[in-house]
């Protein structure tokens, strides 16, 4: 069969792809994620955290689809990457599995009984289902950029060497708070556009200092990477026309390597800009009151803090702190290239339909939940 796309093309259409639905988990469950840690900060009452939990009721499902898609996506389109991840990572993704199982048992019990004590209980799994998550994600991105400890043997069986508390390291943490606070943020923007009283004006006051703090995480991050940690660079010739072995090239690690891309490729500080503006755009809406604009350029601000890694690793994409040339990048950890453009068909069918029905939703279910609509669907609702 004549396959109309270069390997080389594929790859790159698939490493896209895998940044658009990391940016569209990032965006549209974390708010979600975000929601369900300021749980018990926004909502004082019974009634309150109803409201509060019934802002994500009718979507959260919905969102999840963008973890499936990314899930699925690596686990085809990048089979090496699943593969060292799964192995170096198990026990962080086994916790926050164990977290976002929470959610969905938690939105469903919850209202089966009155009792203070199992309403409070569920709450609890409710904000452990927003905070792990949304804190181990920035700490595993976090781990990427210094470099995991790997390696492959002949037949490319993958070796990990590190501990699940090695992941807990300074920087790491760094990017787990910097993750905890965007997803805080977005969701405490996307609930003062959803609510309104008391619980919309905590809300907006929870993401005035969340601002401050995420403006100074995200500044200590980048000074972080660009003066402590080593990136990698790859000094031997590369096809990327060949078939994927990540034992084919020479890698070098030195300051300053992950910031090279910036300075050879000026449009990609359309990232940070993105990221430190729409913070600041976002911030200037919430004060005018302004919330769906708001939450638009919350949005942009996410959009550019998950770009940003991946921009300044191009063309790695989980590189081997202990085996430095055994790092996977876009042109030796992709599957066949048959496979690539399967998938990338079936991509251009399914992903505007998820598109189309998400928006679908969206627009149903637009305007606020308040407490006569709690009182009146009691039944109904969350």
């Amino acid at each position: 069969m004549h396959i109309p796309l270069d390997y080389e093309i594929l790859r790159l259409v698939w490493w896209l792809l895998l940044g658009v639905l990391l940016i569209g988990l990032a965006i549209m469950d974390g708010f979600d994620f975000g929601v369900a840690t300021l749980l018990p900060f926004v909502a004082k009452s019974d009634v309150e955290k109803r409201i509060v939990i019934n802002t994500v009721g009718p979507v959260w499902e919905g969102n999840q689809v963008w973890l499936v898609l990314g899930g699925g996506a690596v686990f085809a389109a990048w089979p090496a990457i699943y593969a060292v991840s799964f192995s170096g990572f198990y026990l962080a993704m086994f916790v926050i599995l164990a977290a976002i199982i929470l959610r969905p048992v938690g939105f469903k019990f919850r209202s089966k009984l009155e009792g203070s004590a199992w309403r409070g209980a569920w709450d609890l799994c409710l904000f452990i289902g927003g905070f792990v998550p949304a804190l181990l994600f920035g700490v595993a991105v976090g781990n990427v950029l210094q470099g995991v400890p790997f390696h492959f043997d002949e037949t490319l069986r993958v070796t990990y060497t590190g501990t699940f508390f090695g992941l807990l390291n300074p920087f790491g943490l760094l990017c787990g708070l910097l993750s905890l606070t965007m997803f805080i943020r977005h969701g405490g923007i996307y609930l003062s556009l959803k609510t309104e009283g008391d619980v919309a004006k905590r809300s907006q006051c929870a993401v005035m200092g969340m601002t401050i703090l995420q403006f100074v995480l995200l500044g200590a991050a980048w000074w972080y990477v660009v003066s402590n940690v080593e990136g990698y660079a790859i000094s031997s010739s590369i096809d990327p026309n060949f078939p994927s072995n990540p034992l084919s090239k020479e890698v070098t690690r030195g300051l300053g390597s992950w910031g090279m891309n910036f300075q050879q490729q000026p449009w990609m500080w359309i990232a940070p800009g993105m990221a430190f503006g729409g913070i600041i755009l976002s911030q200037l809406f919430v004060s005018m009151k302004r919330e769906g604009m708001s939450f638009l350029f919350s949005a942009v601000s996410v959009f550019g803090i998950v770009s940003i890694p991946g921009l300044m690793m191009f063309p790695f994409l989980f590189p081997s702190s202990s085996h430095p040339d055994h790092s996977l990048t876009v042109f030796d950890a992709s599957s066949s290239q048959m496979t690539l453009f399967i998938m990338l068909v079936a991509a251009l069918i399914f992903v505007p339909i998820v598109l189309a029905y998400t928006g679908w939703v969206y627009r149903v279910m637009r305007g606020k939940v308040t407490a006569v609509d709690i009182q009146k669907k009691s039944g109904e609702m969350y």
